[in-house]
């Protein structure tokens, strides 16, 4: 194995930024090995200085700059993540960072990145025009790059997270990828020491160039369309990280926006944890069955970061709760006179419910003359309080159909 070389310069980095960084908990989820089918822990990055792995590259590669680079100050192009983690580095060594984001990056993670004292240069849809601007600025400054995955400094960087996993003997590691900084550091870091170890990286299907890359054995380029997941929504993995991930990276499975979001809401809700949709695509991919366990496994989904919009986790959270029947709409089509609307919400109340929203349509032309539809919203404990509750309004002579 090539790169397998480079597991003593991971060692010598980890000793080198570990007074920097956390090292984060590996929490073991019965919740989720009873789901799963294997014995699931979970590695909390989430938990990590800034909310996220990068951190770990950052320090890395700004600790190995000379003193003339350090005075000529760094840049970095980042969604966010990767911004914070150099915007923080650069601050606690002293060093002037310019960061360009995306125009779409997410609000939460520009105010962070912003508040490390770096300065921010929001350019571009997508990281790869964000990273033109970057040359551009490069080329009238000489600001030293800190490439997200593009550079073996970085690479290794991150591979401490794989330290941290080794004394726990995984069988089966599983990897968010966008670029592969993250899943290429790990896997030096594991399979130097044990190469039985699985390492399953996970792409969103909004962004599946290294999926495809791996499946032709040559890179490719494809344009990212729309996900939660945007801390892995990448053009195209580097020739350097896609070189590594060819030779130790066992797969490369995609998950959807449903899958992700499922998981975010499962891990609030099962394990109190806070993760963003590119996080929890690792647990999405154990939950949605794409990677194949057994009891005996034991498999640790690496939950990246945890710096998720809180508007985006409102949306999630309450699309989940919709979809899953917690939260509930009913359409009623009743006579337009006083007491009806109070027959619907005594018959909720009868059931525990609690109502969110009220909706009164009287001009549709599903709607007679003298009627009103009305959408009620509501809570529902359970799917049996909510047959019961569909009963008796049929009982009150009140036709109720939900909204899918």
């Amino acid at each position: 194995m090539i790169y397998t070389q480079y597991f003593d310069q991971i060692v010598k980095i980890h000793e080198r930024i570990r007074q920097y960084i956390h090292e984060t908990p590996l929490d073991f989820s019965s919740t989720f090995s009873s789901m799963v089918g294997a014995q699931v822990y979970l590695k909390l990055e989430n938990l990590q200085k800034t909310g996220s792995f990068k951190v770990r590259g950052a320090f890395s590669k700004l600790t190995s700059l000379t003193e003339e680079e350090k005075k000529r100050g760094v840049i970095a192009v980042s969604a966010g993540n990767h911004a914070q983690g150099v915007a923080y580095a650069a601050k606690v060594l002293g060093i002037k960072a310019t960061i360009v984001m995306p125009e779409t990056a997410p609000i939460s993670k520009y105010q962070a990145t912003k508040s490390y004292g770096a300065q921010v240069i929001l350019y571009g849809k997508f990281l790869h025009e964000s990273m033109k601007k970057a040359e551009e600025i490069i080329r009238e400054e000489g600001k030293i790059l800190v490439h997200p995955y593009g550079d073996i400094n970085v690479i290794l960087g991150q591979g401490t997270l794989g330290l941290e996993l080794l004394p726990y003997n995984p069988d089966i590691v599983v990897v968010p990828v966008g670029g592969g900084g993250l899943i290429s550091g790990v896997s030096i870091a594991l399979k130097a020491k044990n190469p039985r170890i699985k390492i399953i990286g996970v792409q969103s299907s909004a962004s599946p160039s290294l999926k495809v890359s791996k499946d032709l054995h040559r890179l490719v380029e494809i344009e990212p369309s729309f996900s939660i997941a945007d801390g892995i929504l990448v053009k195209s993995p580097s020739e350097l990280t896609f070189s590594i991930i060819e030779e130790l990276v066992d797969d490369i499975v995609l998950v959807d926006d449903e899958e992700i979001a499922n998981a975010i809401v499962y891990l609030l809700e099962r394990n109190k944890t806070l993760v963003e949709g590119a996080g929890a695509a690792s647990l999405a991919a154990l939950l949605s069955g794409k990677i194949r366990v057994s009891p005996s496994d034991k498999a640790v989904p690496i939950l990246s970061g945890g710096n998720i919009d809180l508007s985006v986790l409102s949306r999630i959270i309450d699309k989940m709760l919709f979809k899953n029947k917690r939260i509930v709409k009913v359409k009623v089509i009743v006579p337009d006179k006083p007491g009806y609307l109070n027959k619907v919400l005594s018959r909720i109340a009868q059931i525990r419910g609690n109502v969110i929203d009220v909706i009164h349509d009287r001009v549709s032309s599903d709607v007679k003359p003298g009627y009103t539809k009305i959408y009620v919203m509501f809570e529902v404990p359970s799917g049996e309080a909510l047959s019961d509750f569909m009963y008796n309004l049929a009982i009150d002579g009140i036709e109720a159909k939900l909204v899918e």
